[in-house]
């Protein structure tokens, strides 16, 4: 194998150890939920969810559930009131 390309592989799996170097700005996910698939988005520092709940509360199970797992990876402005760091 490249010299270079093992020096990269290295990199790579001490980038995947720190996660806070990653700053999502915007993407579309499919959630599985219970009763059926959501589609979230992350953009200008404001979730949309395409379930029913989002749309009056603009907070939802599926986007506290992102805003846990992408902890380290979403700006402040991201975090809603009710999860908590």
């Amino acid at each position: 194998m490249n010299a270079s390309l093992i020096g990269k592989i290295e990199k790579a799996k001490r980038y995947a150890e720190e996660p806070k170097r990653v700053s999502f700005r915007e993407f579309s996910v499919v959630f599985s939920g219970e009763n059926d698939d959501h589609i979230v988005s992350f953009k200008s520092d404001e979730w949309n969810c395409s379930c029913d709940f989002f749309t009056g509360w603009k907070v939802c199970s599926h986007t506290m559930a992102l805003e846990r797992i992408l902890l380290d990876m979403l700006p402040r402005e991201a975090f809603s009131p009710h999860v908590t760091a």
